[in-house]
């Protein structure tokens, strides 16, 4: 009998190294660790101990016997990735035990920002003895796109919070909620308090089509629509027209599947989750039918994992459409000379045919076209049409009144920094924030995640991230050394008490966490979100007699 690692594997790794005969890949550090769907658990190895799925902080890794009808097919998901990488040797990891240079014994850090990047390094940071940490965070939540990004039928994929929750309590770290670099402190100044400043900001713009009538009312990017179905008090107000039969995707990685997925997801189930309530009255009333997911590329290139393209397929009452000639083509097939990825395009293609052949009977359908280009938007004030361009040369055109791209994002750049504008990144060589002209690295600043890397890989991805971030960090102290604080890190506090009274420290987070979980439990749901950052605020600033009640449990 084996473990098996199914779809919310977040590829955190905190599962690697407690097992005892390191059955669990790719590892941090493998070369295919960093562009891995997920991970994986060699069934022939395991020897069936458990140690895996209690580490797993978002409780991905299942029993087989425990399987339920829509994982189990990531049984042979799992063994077939050692088909491709059968295990040799393995040797265990090693645990490595940081410590700060001596005669260093007090070393002070910002980090700017409060998604799983920043929350990464922070843990990583002070989990080091002299090591003391700031969080500085635009806006009153923590967790980042973990709050804010990640689908809220994926809520077991929001577990992780609870792990990024344990280090904001951590007496060593210390949070500034609601209070924006820029505005209500500088970057200089985070500078003068601290020995050194982790920018981990994430990418906060958006990749634009370029095509006529982008914007139009009606097109939209997928940022808009996920921030504002997971309640971002940014986007909360915002309104989308889901009265038109159809809805138009554009892209085809994660982003772009969850869209499909809560467009035609049957609102019985989404008021199971954490959706905002004023994005679920409003797919109570959608009249959406069909949504039409367009792919630049064939589908041998598609971005979507297997687990999201399965997940699709196990939809109640929702049909998946393709058309198989597409992947008939000689053409398209993958060009790699990886099995697994070879293995994974198959795997795919079963999936989308199987799924093919069901269809007919649903109400509502998603529909995976692939090897069109969007040339323009046809509308007066809203958007009425989209016109396709195929690679032969000639076009075609849908109706609809929603589009959605989800072609990506981008990092913004960052005053006081320098700033990678065709790469849209923090120009860094492992971390090490680093002059655009000479190369140099600029002493006591550093990045991490998106704005580092640019937006690739998984929540997870930020961990091993951040470790390298750090591992410049610290032998930066033992080496050029780091800027001496001018002024006294403890004064930080009464500055921003100054300049922004609506600051948000963490016991003001424990109180907005627990009161929309409380209210989340009274409606059989994970939490009810605030959504607006007045109500947030208000939350927050709240007297609690009994500190407890607003601190989280170990994994409430």
């Amino acid at each position: 009998m084996t473990f098996v690692i199914t779809q919310a594997c977040c590829d955190d790794a905190s599962c690697v190294p407690v097992c005892p005969v390191q059955c669990i890949h790719p590892r941090p550090g493998d070369p295919e660790f960093t562009t891995t769907e997920q991970l994986y658990i060699d069934p022939s190895t395991c020897i069936d101990c458990g140690n895996c799925a209690f580490a797993c902080p978002v409780e991905a890794i299942v029993h087989e016997a425990d399987l339920s009808p829509s994982e189990a097919e990531f049984r042979a998901i799992n063994a077939d990735y050692f088909t491709a990488h059968p295990l040799k040797d393995v040797q265990p990891l090693p645990i490595e035990r940081r410590r700060l240079p001596q005669p260093h014994q007090n070393i002070k850090v910002a980090i700017v920002g409060a998604g799983p990047s920043a929350l990464y390094a922070a843990g990583q940071l002070s989990e080091i003895p002299g090591v003391s940490v700031t969080i500085v965070e635009k806006t009153p939540m923590a967790h980042g796109l973990v709050r804010t990004g990640v689908a809220p039928d994926h809520d077991q994929t929001k577990l992780i919070g609870d792990t990024f929750d344990r280090v904001l309590r951590r007496p060593n770290v210390t949070s500034f909620l609601n209070v924006e670099v820029g505005r209500d402190i500088s970057l200089e100044e985070l500078q003068q308090h601290h020995h050194a400043v982790i920018w981990a900001a994430g990418a906060s713009e958006d990749r634009r089509l370029g095509i006529p009538g982008e914007g139009l009312a009606g097109s939209v990017t997928a940022r808009e629509f996920t921030s504002w179905y997971n309640g971002h008090p940014d986007y909360a107000e915002h309104e989308f027209n889901l009265s038109g039969p159809t809805a138009v995707v554009i892209g085809n990685g994660n982003v772009a599947l969850d869209a499909a997925r809560l467009l035609t997801q049957p609102t019985s189930l989404l008021s199971k989750t954490s959706i905002s309530d004023r994005a679920l009255a409003s797919m109570r009333t959608s009249g959406i039918e069909e949504v039409i997911v367009i792919g630049r590329r064939g589908p041998a290139d598609a971005a979507y994992s297997t687990a999201e393209l399965l997940a699709l397929s196990h939809l109640p009452q929702v049909d998946l459409v393709t058309n198989p000639a597409d992947f008939l083509d000689p053409e398209h097939k993958p060009t790699t000379s990886r099995i697994v990825q070879a293995a994974d395009f198959a795997r795919r293609r079963a999936i989308l045919l199987q799924a093919a052949q069901r269809t007919g009977a649903a109400p509502r359908r998603i529909v995976m076209r692939y090897r069109l280009t969007p040339a323009r938007l046809i509308g007066e004030r809203a958007v009425s049409e989209i016109v396709l361009s195929h690679p032969d040369g000639t076009s075609e055109s849908i109706k609809t009144s929603l589009v959605i791209s989800a072609i990506g994002f981008r990092g913004r750049a960052v005053t006081g920094m320098p700033f990678d504008h065709a790469a849209s990144i923090i120009p860094n060589d492992r971390g090490r924030v680093v002059d655009a002209k000479t190369g140099l690295p600029l002493p006591g600043l550093y990045c991490t995640g998106w704005i580092k890397r640019g937006p690739t890989g998984v929540i997870g991805t930020n961990r091993s991230d951040a470790a390298e971030t750090i591992a410049s960090l610290l032998s930066d102290i033992d080496g050029p050394g780091l800027p001496t604080p001018v002024q006294d890190p403890a004064q930080l506090a009464q500055l921003l008490e100054q300049r922004q009274p609506d600051r948000v420290t963490a016991e003001g987070w424990w109180r907005i966490n627990e009161a929309e979980r409380s209210a989340g439990r009274a409606a059989g749901r994970p939490r009810v979100k605030l959504l607006t950052t007045a109500d947030l605020l208000r939350v927050a600033a709240q007297n609690n007699e009994t500190s407890a009640a607003v601190l989280p449990d170990e994994r409430r």
